[in-house]
């Protein structure tokens, strides 16, 4: 399973040699660095353990993850991940992963932290269509009643209530890559991914793939660049001024 771990830098436009428009995601694809191997023999699965980011102090690690990567002998890093192998693949310990490992055109399963909302009503939450509006109904953005009176007399589990909203995690499936720029180890995909700004994504090659649709990758106008833009929004340039 290719697979590698990055952040979301922040969405911009992808112009096409006939001067469409595409909405892109520009994501932040590694450097990832394999710190540990897991074998069918020793522990009954194939894996990799991935670590991503380097910015993290020595105070904010805790003693057995200082003396874990000391073992190891690499530098230690903020986020680990484990990846699952197929029979095939095969790393090793310190090898490094960049963004090279998908090209334009593949499909790709993107994973992150939705942003929370807090506490949601349910017009919010479910996009329930409320009660009447005027008249004394007494009853707008209410919840009404959540139970029959005679069977089961009680709530069905999952009725769908107020209760908190985002900050789970949320997987958007076969989204297609635009451009790959390894020396910046940026990809580009098109569609938005769960997340905000600078949020950690687990990025991997599809699973499941549409049936009848045909990706072809289109080319970059050479008069911009987005990934420069993309770069440039990141750090604060791209906003207007108040």
């Amino acid at each position: 399973m290719q697979a590698i771990l990055g952040k979301k830098i922040g969405m911009t436009q992808y112009i096409t040699a006939a001067g469409n428009l595409i909405p892109v995601t520009a994501l932040e694809a590694g450097p990832c660095i394999v710190t540990d191997l897991k074998t069918k023999e020793k522990h009954g699965y194939r894996a990799i353990q991935l670590g991503f980011d380097d910015n993290i102090k020595d105070k904010n690690l805790s003693k057995a993850l200082k003396t874990y990567f000391e073992k190891k002998k690499l530098k230690p890093k903020k986020y680990l991940r484990e990846v699952r192998l197929d029979e095939k693949e095969n790393y090793e310990l310190g090898q490094e992963l960049k963004a090279d490992i998908f090209k334009a055109g593949d499909l790709v399963d993107v994973r992150g932290t939705t942003i929370g909302k807090g506490f949601a009503g349910g017009m919010k939450r479910w996009n329930w269509r409320g009660g009447p509006g005027s008249h004394g109904s007494m009853f707008h953005r209410r919840i009404g009643s959540v139970g029959a009176s005679s069977f089961p007399s009680r709530t069905w589990p999952g009725h769908h209530m107020p209760g908190r909203m985002g900050g789970a995690e949320l997987t958007v499936q076969n989204l297609e890559v635009i451009k790959v720029d390894v020396a910046q180890n940026l990809i580009l995909v098109k569609g938005a991914v769960p997340g905000a700004d600078n949020s950690l994504l687990y990025i991997r090659r599809s699973l499941k793939k549409p049936m009848g649709v045909q990706i072809t990758a289109v080319k970059v106008s050479a008069s911009k660049d987005p990934l420069k833009a993309s770069k440039k929004a990141a750090a604060g340039g791209g906003g207007k001024k108040k």
